[in-house]
């Protein structure tokens, strides 16, 4: 990836072939946002909405501590080593205290927790998948308390028989058992497809997870994006009261979230927006619950991962709900 590109002349024509409201609404933090990609330099102040779309006078900010980013939106520009390190920089200089790791940056866990630690950042959650063995289990809660992580985080799985969910949330309460031990909160993140595959009599995975999952030792990383698709695909009336409905609705808690917003206007698979760019009324949701950490993502970043980075580090922390 060249990090040395216009990035406020491609964020402004981004947002014109996306449509007028996203560039009216990013106006203001285009050349902050991306410009700062390419500097690295203090951000400037965005023009973006502060008391949210939902009314109400709200005003709460976020947190700054608690505003984190999903490593796997930076895949793109962490290919190697040295690339890495530089993402890592500018992420410090944006103002983010924190990561959720998606792998170790070609490193040790001690290696990387050396690195953020000069940088003043954390990385205090990981999405890590269901351990083959206890092996496996040891060693990457290992990585996780050599990092100083807080949460660890199962990131995906998928399938249409009922006997791999009930499985799958028996394994995850074993596993959060041990994790326990270590001092981690263990956890689960959703896609979409837990709330639409039929599992036999329109059972479905979300169903089999919140009802089989030890609310004592696991929580929900609930993905803001997949949740509010989610509610698009069983033809929800409002897709945005549907991810409340999910936040509330579980057993579990939910001390995580994935701030992912959502273009109706993009391609069927490609539907991901920068924060504050689509359709998601992050103002409403989060004041129906607040959670511990706010992470940004962006699958598929239209403009830089690092434009993505810095938009959505900017967002949240001017956001009031």
């Amino acid at each position: 990836m060249c990090f040395g590109f216009d990035g406020g002349r491609t964020l402004r024509d981004s947002l014109d072939q996306k449509g007028a409201s996203r560039r009216s609404l990013l106006r203001g933090a285009a050349v902050g946002a991306a410009g700062a990609a390419t500097l690295g330099t203090g951000l400037a102040t965005p023009a973006l909405a502060r008391s949210g779309r939902g009314g109400h006078g709200a005003q709460r900010p976020i947190q700054h501590d608690r505003i984190s980013i999903q490593m796997y939106t930076l895949r793109a520009a962490t290919t190697t080593v040295t690339d890495a390190d530089l993402v890592l920089t500018r992420l410090a200089q944006y103002g983010y205290e924190r990561i959720e790791r998606a792998g170790l940056l070609g490193r040790s866990a001690a290696q990387l927790r050396a690195r953020l630690d000069e940088l003043g950042i954390r990385a205090s959650s990981s999405h890590d998948g269901i351990s083959q063995d206890a092996a496996a289990l040891r060693n990457k809660l290992e990585d996780a308390v050599t990092l100083g992580q807080r949460y660890i985080v199962v990131p995906y799985l998928n399938s249409t028989r009922l006997e791999d969910w009930q499985s799958w949330a028996d394994q995850m309460n074993a596993e959060a058992a041990v994790a326990k031990r270590y001092g981690l909160r263990y956890g689960y993140h959703n896609h979409a497809h837990e709330f639409t595959i039929d599992l036999g009599g329109g059972l479905t995975p979300w169903e089999v997870l919140t009802s089989r999952l030890d609310p004592r030792l696991v929580h929900l990383e609930v993905d803001l994006f997949w949740a509010y698709t989610g509610g698009v695909n069983t033809g929800a009336a409002d897709p945005n009261q549907f991810a409340i409905d999910v936040v509330r609705g579980a057993p579990q808690r939910v001390r995580q979230y994935h701030a992912k917003d959502r273009d109706e206007s993009g391609p069927p698979d490609n539907k991901f927006a920068d924060l504050g760019t689509g359709v998601l009324d992050f103002p409403r949701i989060f004041r129906a619950h607040t959670v511990e950490e706010y992470i940004v993502e962006n699958d598929q970043p239209d403009v830089s991962p690092l434009t993505s980075a810095a938009v959505g580090h900017l967002y949240l922390e001017h956001l009031r709900f």
